[in-house]
C-alpha cells in the first residue's frame, strides 16, 4: 500500500471537499456510469473515461490494485439504441438488429478507451444481463410504498421520499419528469419517474409481474451498482450533466428500496466539454467523436494521438469546464515531446504528483510537477524511473517505439560519431547529425551520466 497524504475529493453531494475514508480499506468500490452504445463516442464521452481512470489509479496505489473495484457500465438498453437497430438492419428481428447495433459500438468504445490509454474497469456489466435485478428493485419499491402503477408503467412516487432532490439541490416543485418519456397524465406528480414500461411488438421487452416491458434508465444503475458493489459504496462518478435525473434518481430508488442513508458517500462530477468554445452538437458542424479525433484528419487536419488527447483533457481540473481545441491539442503534443520515453517500472510516484493528485484530482498540478520531473531525467537518467512512475499514474508515460534491430544499430553508430563530434568541440558537424536524425523522426537527447559525470544522449522516435 503506497504512502500519500491523505485523499481529499469534492463531494457535490455536500458541496465541498472531504477527506476520503472508505467503507472498508481492503475493498475500496467505484462506480461510474459508462456509454449508452447506440453511436460511436464523442469526445465529451471520452472526458469521464479519461478522468475517473486517474482516480482508479490513484485507488490502485494507495489502497493496493486486489483491494479497488472499479465498475463502470454499459447502458444496451435504450430507446435511441432501439430506433438505431429498425433503421439499420430491418431485416432482423428486433433483438438480433439491437446486438448488432451494440457489438459494433461497444467494441469501438473499447478500442477508443485502449488507444486514450485507460486501464479496463474491474467490471463491465451490460444492463441487458441485469433485468432480473431490476425487476427486484422494482418490486421493493412498490412494496417500500415508493413506487405504483398506472397507465401500463411502474413510476417512482418522488413524493414519497422526504429529502427527495439533495443531490441536485432542486425543490420538487421545479423538478420535470426524470424518465425519457413525456409527462403524463396517470403520473401522480410530474417529477415522478418510470422504473418499468410496456413494450410494443417494435421495442425489447421482458417478462415481468407487470406486464411484457423494459425498464426505466435509471433503475439499470441502481440494480448494476447494488449488484457489483453492494447497497451503499464508496464513490460514485459521471458527467456534470448526470446529476439531474439520472443520478438524483439513483439515489431516490437505491436509498427507498433497502432503507440506506446514503447510495453513494462521495459523488464526483466532471465538467462540461466545449469544442473551440461552441457546444459540440451536430447542428453547429462541431461534433467530433473519438474515432474522428484517432483515425481521420477531421479536427485540425489531423489524425491525433490517443496520449496528446489524454494529456489534454488532463490539463483542465476535471470539475472545470474545458474548451477541447487544436491549440490546446498542440500544446499537449508539445509538451509530450519534451518528455523522455521510458518502460514502467517499480519505483515509486514522485511526493509532488500524488500530492497533487490527492487534492481533489488536480491533475493541472500533477502535469506541471510530472513536466519539472521529465526536465530533470532529460539531464539526469537517475530521475527516469521516478518520471517513469509519476506519470504511469497519470496514465500519460510516453512508450518507446519499436524499431528494427539493424534501423537501430545504425542510429546507435551515428549518435556515437556525434559525441566525437562534439568531444572534438566540431559542433557544427554533430548538430548536421542531430538535425538529420530529427528530420527521419528520431529525437536525440543529452544528459549526463550520475555516476561519471559523462555526456550521454539517447534517443527516441518522435510522436
Amino acid at each position: 500500500m503506497g504512502t500519500v497524504p491523505h485523499l481529499r475529493f469534492y463531494n457535490t453531494l455536500t458541496r465541498k471537499e472531504v477527506d476520503f475514508e472508505p467503507i472498508d480499506a481492503k475493498n475500496v468500490r467505484m462506480y461510474v456510469c459508462g456509454p449508452t452504445v447506440y453511436d460511436f463516442a464523442h469526445i465529451g464521452n471520452a472526458r469521464p473515461v479519461i478522468v475517473f481512470d486517474v482516480l482508479f489509479r490513484l485507488l490502485r496505489h494507495v489502497y493496493g490494485a486486489q483491494h479497488v473495484i472499479y465498475v463502470r457500465n454499459i447502458t444496451d438498453l435504450d430507446d435511441k439504441i432501439n430506433a438505431r437497430a429498425l433503421r439499420d438492419h430491418p431485416g432482423l428481428p428486433l433483438n438480433e438488429a439491437i446486438r448488432a447495433v451494440t457489438g459494433t459500438t461497444e467494441k469501438q468504445f473499447h478500442e477508443d478507451a485502449k488507444a486514450l490509454g485507460c486501464l479496463k474497469p474491474t467490471v463491465e456489466p451490460r444492463a441487458t444481463d441485469s433485468i432480473a435485478q431490476m425487476i427486484e428493485l422494482i418490486e421493493k419499491l412498490l412494496a417500500n410504498g415508493h413506487a405504483y402503477q398506472a397507465g401500463g408503467e411502474v413510476l417512482f412516487d418522488t413524493k414519497s421520499m422526504a429529502d427527495y432532490g439533495q443531490l441536485s439541490k432542486r425543490n420538487l416543485e421545479e423538478q420535470q419528469a426524470g424518465a425519457r418519456v413525456a409527462v403524463d397524465a396517470h403520473k401522480k406528480n410530474p417529477g415522478d419517474f418510470v422504473l418499468w414500461k410496456l413494450s410494443d411488438e417494435n421495442e425489447p421487452g421482458w417478462e415481468s409481474p407487470w406486464g411484457r416491458g423494459r425498464p426505466g434508465w435509471h433503475i439499470e444503475c441502481s440494480a448494476m451498482s447494488e449488484r457489483y458493489l453492494g447497497e451503499t459504496f464508496d464513490i460514485h462518478g459521471g458527467g456534470l450533466d448526470l446529476i439531474f435525473p439520472h443520478h438524483e434518481n439513483e439515489i431516490a430508488q437505491s436509498r427507498c428500496a433497502h432503507g440506506t442513508k446514503a447510495m453513494a458517500n462521495v459523488w464526483m462530477h466532471n465538467g462540461f466539454l466545449q469544442v473551440e468554445g461552441r457546444k459540440m452538437s451536430k447542428s453547429e458542424g462541431n461534433f467530433v467523436t473519438i474515432y474522428e479525433l484517432l483515425e481521420t484528419e477531421k479536427f485540425g487536419g489531423r489524425k491525433w494521438p490517443g496520449e496528446v488527447l489524454r494529456l489534454a483533457m488532463l490539463m483542465t481540473h476535471y470539475r472545470e469546464p474545458i474548451d477541447f481545441s487544436v491549440k490546446r491539442l498542440e500544446e499537449a503534443e508539445r509538451l509530450l515531446a519534451k518528455w523522455p520515453a521510458a518502460e514502467p517500472g517499480n519505483s515509486a510516484p514522485d511526493a509532488s504528483v500524488l500530492e497533487a493528485l490527492a487534492n481533489d484530482l488536480n491533475t493541472v498540478a500533477a502535469v506541471q510537477a510530472l513536466h519539472s520531473l521529465a526536465q530533470a531525467a532529460n539531464s539526469d537518467r537517475s530521475v527516469l524511473p521516478v518520471f517513469a512512475a509519476s506519470a504511469q499514474l497519470l496514465g500519460v508515460l510516453p512508450q518507446k517505439t519499436e524499431v528494427d534491430a539493424a534501423v537501430a544499430s545504425e542510429i546507435d553508430a551515428r549518435v556515437r560519431a556525434r559525441l566525437e563530434l562534439l568531444k572534438a568541440r566540431n559542433f557544427a558537424e554533430a548538430d548536421a547529425i542531430r538535425d538529420t536524425l530529427l528530420a527521419e523522426g528520431i529525437q536525440l537527447k543529452d544528459g549526463k551520466d550520475a555516476a561519471t559525470g559523462e555526456r550521454v544522449t539517447t534517443w527516441e522516435v518522435k510522436r
